[in-house]
């Protein structure tokens, strides 16, 4: 660029706004301190260099009716705020680099469902675990709350949140098998028990209320997957858990026949 030159010169040179550096202009921040031969402002070199400096103390969060004070400071206390604003960035930084880490974990989750190795996987879910049902769920429900939800959720837990989550479904399925042999009839106080116990559990992977656990039972009686699970279980706990559940939404003034996702 030239020695001297124009407002729209040295914005392009700066990437700022013709506007932004006129208001710093008229707030007395930064102003060209020469005319050209035809009458108009023009910037000096060390105009120009003033202008640089005011970027850095705006980019390092100076209020900017302050940073002229800090321009015609000495030496000693320009370094001061410096090295203040430095530290500020720093830890910026740091918690800009978490976040960073958490989104990416967050896209992670959202493609794969669940974060762990192989290794871990058995650990959490055991020998029998199969993957290919959280690719089948996230091509089912990508677009879903829930799909969000539980991907959220997925982001953030570790193997041994998984292992509780898994042995928390475990136990009251072992639960119900028991209570069906031992001829629990549905809508008795301990099968409505279990079924809330059961939506409880559920709700560990999304939020889950008394119709969406409707609509979950209805897949365990129809899909042939879920239906071949509860009866390697318990013979007839597809069809029995069904009715437990229908049976305790009636009991909170839900009719089953009606009820639909949420």
């Amino acid at each position: 660029m030239n020695d001297f030159s124009g407002v729209g010169a040295v914005a392009l040179l700066l990437g700022v706004s013709v506007r932004t550096l006129h208001h710093w202009h008229q707030s007395g921040v930064a102003a060209p301190s020469c005319r050209s031969v035809a009458g108009y402002r023009v910037y000096s070199p060390a105009d120009v260099a003033r202008l640089r400096r005011v970027l850095l103390f705006r980019d390092l969060g100076v209020p900017l009716q302050s940073i002229p004070g800090l321009l015609e400071a000495g030496a000693t206390a320009r370094r001061n705020e410096l090295e203040g604003r430095r530290a500020e960035l720093a830890a910026k930084i740091v918690h800009l680099q978490e976040v960073d880490r958490q989104v990416q974990r967050l896209l992670a989750a959202d493609e794969q469902g669940v974060l762990l190795s192989a290794a871990e996987e058995v650990l959490a879910f055991g020998e029998g675990w199969d993957k290919s049902l959280v690719v089948a769920a996230r091509e089912r429900w990508a677009d879903s709350p829930q799909w969000g939800e539980y991907t959220e959720r997925s982001a953030s837990r570790t193997t041994e949140d998984w292992r509780l989550v898994s042995s928390a479904m475990q136990s009251v399925t072992e639960r119900l098998a028991e209570a069906k042999r031992g001829s629990v009839l549905p809508g008795d106080e301990r099968a409505n028990a279990l079924a809330e116990e059961h939506r409880e559990v559920m709700s560990e992977y999304f939020h889950c209320t008394h119709s969406m656990h409707v609509v979950i039972a209805r897949r365990y009686v129809a899909e042939a997957g879920f239906r071949e699970f509860y009866e390697q279980v318990e013979p007839g706990l597809a069809v029995w858990l069904k009715q437990v559940i229908d049976a305790n939404v009636r009991s909170v003034g839900i009719d089953p026949d009606t009820a639909a996702w949420e």
